[in-house]
């Protein structure tokens, strides 16, 4: 594994017995992320992105094949391990804002770096930081406000937030613009843009094209298996990224 390279996938295959019968998901999957790149992985309606997602981040369990995350090999981790380093080194964004209901903002925000031993702070630098991520995305004024008095756009901003608390080796998104209209969904992605630019290594799932062409590369997934790989030129205005995306998305068969 190159010390340039974040995640490694080799020969993935994930596996549900459901009735009896074999449903094989992902296929002999293979592919590498290099620190500081966003790579988006799109492909039609269950063909296993999700799933991908999920297992290469550790929350589902694959059936066949390696994944090494900076280094750590997860096949080779017990549950207590993987959800250290779920919490620790990775950060999590998801179409459904899930938060705590009975917290406020910034508290949702800051409750993985509390739950957390990475650091040695106090609560107040905890608080502190959460709210310069917070300043960082623009949504200071919800700080205090409960997770159903604020719009969507401001929920996920949140959600970036949270997933950045405990200074991620990387970020995992699934469908982080799906639910949220399109100013919403912009504006999101500008700051998913800003961190990536600043550093931080994503790697998500959408069905948007104008959201993948802001990143740097798309894996296309068909039927489990990954069938192409585009690289974005990211000089180009984004009009002309998307143009390019959609006729090779076309080729694909999207």
């Amino acid at each position: 594994m190159s010390t340039n390279t974040i995640l490694e996938v080799k020969d993935l295959c994930k596996t549900y017995i459901v009735n009896k019968r074999q449903n094989n998901v992902l296929r002999n999957v293979s592919f590498r992320i290099n620190k500081g790149e966003m790579v988006a992985v799109m492909g039609p309606s269950g063909s296993g992105k999700s799933t991908l997602l999920y297992t290469v981040s550790g929350m589902d369990k694959m059936t066949a094949g390696s994944v090494n995350f900076c280094g750590k090999s997860l096949a080779d981790m017990n549950d207590n391990a993987l959800a250290k380093m779920r919490l620790d080194d990775m950060g999590f964004i998801f179409q459904q804002m899930y938060m705590m209901k009975n917290l406020s903002i910034i508290d949702n925000i800051i409750l993985p770096a509390v739950k957390s031993d990475k650091k040695s702070e106090s609560r107040r630098e905890t608080l502190k930081r959460g709210q310069e991520l917070m300043h960082r995305l623009g949504i200071s004024e919800i700080c205090e406000n409960d997770i159903n008095e604020v719009s969507g756009g401001q929920l996920q901003r949140a959600c970036i937030c949270r997933s950045m608390i405990n200074d991620p080796q990387m970020i995992f998104a699934d469908e982080p613009t799906g639910a949220l209209n399109r100013t919403s969904s912009d504006e999101v992605m500008n700051e998913l843009e800003k961190l990536n630019s600043d550093g931080t290594t994503i790697m998500l799932v959408t069905h948007d094209a104008k959201v993948a062409a802001k990143c740097s590369r798309v894996l296309y997934i068909v039927d489990g298996n990954i069938k192409g790989e585009y690289n974005i030129n990211k000089a180009q205005p984004l009009n002309q990224r998307e143009r390019g995306l959609n006729n090779w998305l076309m080729e694909m068969g999207w």
